[in-house]
């Protein structure tokens, strides 16, 4: 006889306190990143700074008093030093060209938007599917990513086969922007970009280098840099020590470097 459903795949949960409604089933990230949040509001309870009868999260949404109650834990409890200006000069010289500026690429892309009432791993899976399907496409093959385009986008720009034009970082939303000008690859990027907008598959067709301005240029965007790299290595390692003294189940903590700041 087969074992229950229940004892092979546990309810996820952090000390009994559920991840998942009955009806939900959420990728790891999604689960990483909702099992970290708990960690976090059930120390600030332990802390002292959120009642114990703040309400579970409905969803992953928890009340306003746990997120403020968990912004005064993390200013309280992670140590990150102060970046100086030797240790920012230093990690400038070896990444001059993340400051770049002036930088453009050419990009065409499908998106899947993801709209209320959408079945959002459905949406995934399609999405992933044809980003292997445009990845694996042979050199000179007819041309599937304008047809998959103007078949599946959910973007006016699927009328001219996905094709957005020339944009800069300054032209995309922030963390569309993050994905393409982060990286230096030309073609199909090699995973899905994650925006408010929903999934996009993007190729970047051309890029345009831009100017790399001097270190006293950026001296403030290198510190910020070192302080937020700080700060999700102090936030790894408090997570880490949180989940060592608790009863996780259903989730797999390890499997991301900081679950919180994907």
């Amino acid at each position: 006889m087969n074992a229950p459903a229940t004892l092979l795949a546990p309810r996820p949960s952090v000390n009994g306190v559920p991840l998942t409604s009955d009806d939900e089933a959420l990728d790891a990230a999604t689960l990483r990143q909702r099992a970290s949040v708990e960690l976090l509001r059930q120390a600030a309870i332990a802390a002292g700074l959120l009642a114990a009868d703040d309400p579970a999260p409905v969803g992953g949404v928890t009340s306003e008093a746990a997120s403020a109650a968990i912004e005064a834990l993390l200013d309280r409890e992670l140590v990150r030093p102060e970046p100086d200006d030797e240790a920012c000069r230093r990690y400038h010289a070896a990444n001059a060209a993340r400051f770049a500026t002036g930088e453009r690429a050419r990009l065409r892309h499908v998106l899947f938007a993801v709209t209320p009432g959408v079945d959002v791993g459905a949406l995934r899976r399609r999405a992933e599917a044809l980003l292997i399907d445009l990845r694996a496409r042979a050199p000179g093959e007819a041309d599937r990513f304008a047809a998959a385009a103007a078949q599946w986008s959910n973007c006016p720009s699927a009328q001219a086969g996905g094709d957005l034009g020339w944009l800069g970082a300054e032209d995309c939303a922030p963390e569309f922007a993050r994905e393409v000008f982060g990286h230096p690859e030309v073609g199909v990027l090699p995973r899905l970009v994650h925006s408010r907008f929903g999934l996009h598959v993007v190729e970047v067709l051309e890029r345009r280098a831009g100017a790399l301005p001097p270190y006293e240029a950026v001296r403030g965007a290198v510190r910020r840099t070192l302080e937020a790299q700080a700060f999700a290595t102090a936030l790894r390692q408090y997570l880490q020590r949180l989940a060592g003294a608790a009863d996780v189940r259903g989730v797999d903590l390890d499997a991301a470097a900081t679950p919180l700041v994907q």
